[in-house]
């Protein structure tokens, strides 16, 4: 297989948010099915999603090889296939995170009462970074929570952990 560097720059790369990895997987799919002028019909695109385990709705995939097909010509090139394959499998990676974040909130409240205590927060802290100073300690429970209301729902417990 040719250096996909060839046709994808390491900070094109960075800017979709693939790794090399990935980008060799979808170079490999993209040529399987490319035409001799090293592009694919935008209509095929979703059975070959389809077909590289991505799930998406139509209209989502519509909507971005519009965004993404800017010359309008239906077709579309190694780096706007990329671009593409990247939603789908950065958005798969973003649900798998909040599923774990789901997961982790709700052994923290242990009641069942949808937030957890910034003490309990501060317990969950120290587990993950022993070195963090009280004064740390407070200086991120008052970053995220900015009601000042001494919990936090799923919602700030997640923006936290996601950065």
């Amino acid at each position: 297989m040719a250096d996909v560097e060839e046709f994808l720059s390491t900070e094109e790369m960075e800017a979709i948010g693939l790794e090399l990895e990935q980008v060799k997987i979808l170079k490999g799919c993209f040529d399987g099915f490319a035409d001799e002028d090293g592009a694919i019909p935008a209509d095929n695109v979703g059975g070959i999603l389809s077909m590289m385990g991505m799930k998406f709705k139509p209209s989502a995939l519509r909507e971005i090889i519009e965004e993404i097909d800017e010359d309008g010509s239906g077709l579309l090139e190694f780096g706007e296939f990329c671009q593409l394959a990247a939603k789908f499998l950065v958005e798969e990676d973003d649900e798998a995170l909040k599923k774990e974040l789901k997961e982790a909130f709700r052994i923290y409240d242990k009641d069942q009462l949808g937030y957890i205590s910034t003490e309990t927060l501060k317990e969950i802290l120290r587990e993950i970074d022993n070195k963090l100073t009280e004064e740390d300690l407070d200086g991120i429970i008052e970053e995220v929570d900015e009601d000042g209301s001494g919990t936090l729902d799923f919602d700030e417990f997640m923006e936290m952990m996601s950065g």
